[in-house]
């Protein structure tokens, strides 16, 4: 894989995400719509706690969710 095509930041993490846990991206991120009340950690330990996911991949689609949404501010 040429460096150029290489995806960085939280986004490398999805394919090991939805390999691992066999739901497409677009589900977790409708899980956090619904957490947009609570706080980063929050949300991370909902995901690894309700849904057992691993630390690394809540935390990345976490990371993911509130850097594409305007309303954390």
């Amino acid at each position: 894989m040429a460096d150029e095509a290489k995806i960085k930041g939280p986004a490398s993490y999805f394919p090991s995400i939805e390999k691992t846990y066999g739901k497409p991206i677009a589900h977790w991120i409708a899980v956090l719509d619904g957490l947009r009340d609570k706080k980063h950690m929050e949300q991370v330990a909902h995901l690894k706690l309700e849904h057992g996911l691993g630390h690394g991949h809540a935390n990345a689609l976490v990371a993911y969710h509130r850097a594409q949404s305007s309303t954390w501010f």
